[in-house]
C-alpha cells in the first residue's frame, strides 16, 4: 500500500456543547456499526481496515466497487459499515453475521447476499497526493461532499451545522443510537480520543471485558448464569460488576462456548473481587452492557447485556474508575 496508514480519530463521551457555542459545531448521526478506514489506491482496489488496524476487506465483498468510485484518484476515507433492518436503521446484531469473515471469502459472499451492508462516509483524510488531516473539519467536509460518493452500498450523509438540541431530539424520536458533535475548526487527530469530537448516546452503555463467569442454576445449569466484567483503568483491569440478563438462549450458549475456550486459573481482575464460585477466563472477550448508573466505587448498577463487540480489543474497554480498596464486592 502506498497510501499513509491513518488510524481513526475517536470521539469522547459527553454532552451537547453550550448553546452559545452551538454554531461552532457540526452534528452527525452516531451510527451503530463497525468503524472502518477505506484506502483507495486509484487502481480500482480498496482496502478496509478496522479500528484495530486489521484488514477486513474480505468480509464485505459488496464494497469492492468503491475502489473505482474516484477513478484514478487515490484517497483515504473514514466511515462506518452498517447492516440495516427493515426500517432502514442500523442493527449491530445483523452486522455481527458479517463480521469475522475476512478470511472466509465463500461464506462472506453468501452472507453478503443475505445481509448486505452499507458504508456511510463522514471524512476524507487523504486525497490525491495531499494529506488532509491538518485541515479543519469544514474544509475536509467540503472536499468529501465534492467527491459525490453515493453508490449502491455507500453514501455520504449530510452534517448539520448548529441546531444540536434539535438534532439530538431527532435521533431519539427515530430510535437512533445518538449524535456525534464535531467542532468546525478541529483538525483530524489520528488515533486520538479527542474532545473536539463528542459522542452522545441515547442509552447509557459501556464496553466491558469479560474476566469470569458464574454457573447458572435450574434451566441454566451448564450455562453461565452471569459474566463478571471489568474495564481498564490506571493500567489494570478493574472489576465493575456481574451481568446476568439481556441474553437470548442462543447468545448465552454462544458465550458459554467462548468462555470455555478461554478458561484459566488466574483471576484477571486487580484487585481480585470477592465473588464466590467464580470461574476465571483470559480477558479477551469484549461486550457492551446497558446500565442505570455507576456507584461511587465504580460498579455498574442494574447492568444488562447488549451484545458482543468482536470489533473491539480488550484495551478499548476503559473508564475512569475510583481507586477503591479493599476489594469490591459483587
Amino acid at each position: 500500500m502506498t497510501l499513509p496508514l491513518i488510524p481513526p480519530m475517536l470521539a469522547t463521551p459527553g454532552a451537547l456543547p453550550a448553546a452559545v457555542q452551538d454554531a461552532r459545531w457540526a452534528y452527525e448521526t452516531k451510527q451503530d456499526g463497525q468503524r472502518v478506514v477505506a484506502y483507495l489506491e486509484g487502481d480500482g482496489s480498496v482496502l478496509l481496515r478496522a479500528r484495530s488496524g486489521e484488514d477486513i476487506t474480505g468480509a464485505y465483498p459488496e464494497l469492492r466497487p468503491l475502489g473505482s468510485a474516484l477513478g484514478g484518484t487515490p484517497a483515504v476515507l473514514d466511515g462506518e459499515v452498517l447492516a440495516l433492518d427493515a426500517e432502514g436503521r442500523a442493527d449491530f446484531q445483523l452486522l455481527q453475521s458479517r463480521m469475522g469473515l475476512a478470511h472466509a471469502p465463500g461464506k462472506a459472499e453468501r452472507q453478503a447476499a443475505k445481509v448486505p451492508v452499507h458504508l456511510v462516509l463522514f471524512d476524507v483524510l487523504h486525497l490525491g497526493n495531499k494529506n488532509l488531516t491538518s485541515l479543519p473539519y469544514t474544509r475536509r467536509r467540503v472536499q468529501l461532499e465534492r467527491l459525490g460518493l453515493d453508490g449502491p452500498f455507500w453514501s455520504t450523509p449530510t452534517a448539520l451545522v448548529g441546531h444540536g438540541e434539535q438534532a439530538l431530539q431527532a435521533t431519539r424520536e427515530h430510535g437512533l443510537e445518538g449524535l456525534v458533535c464535531k467542532r468546525l475548526d478541529s483538525v483530524y487527530e489520528p488515533g486520538v480520543r479527542s474532545r473536539a469530537w463528542i459522542k452522545i448516546r441515547n442509552m447509557r452503555s459501556e464496553d466491558v471485558v469479560v474476566g469470569g463467569w458464574l454457573p447458572g442454576r435450574g434451566r441454566l445449569s451448564g450455562l453461565p448464569g452471569a459474566v463478571l466484567v471489568g474495564q481498564r483503568a490506571a493500567g489494570r483491569l478493574r472489576y465493575v460488576g456481574n451481568v446476568g440478563t439481556g441474553w437470548s438462549e442462543a447468545e448465552r450458549s454462544q458465550i458459554a462456548a467462548l468462555l470455555g475456550a478461554a478458561a484459566t486459573d488466574v483471576c484477571p481482575f486487580d484487585p481480585v473481587p470477592r465473588v464466590a464460585g467464580a470461574h476465571w477466563v483470559v480477558p479477551r472477550l469484549v461486550g457492551e452492557v446497558r446500565y442505570s448508573t455507576r456507584t461511587r466505587a465504580g460498579l455498574l448498577r442494574q447492568p444488562s447485556w447488549l451484545r458482543l463487540r468482536p470489533d473491539l480489543a480488550p484495551e478499548d474497554a476503559s473508564a475512569d474508575i475510583p481507586d477503591a480498596r479493599p476489594d469490591p464486592l459483587s
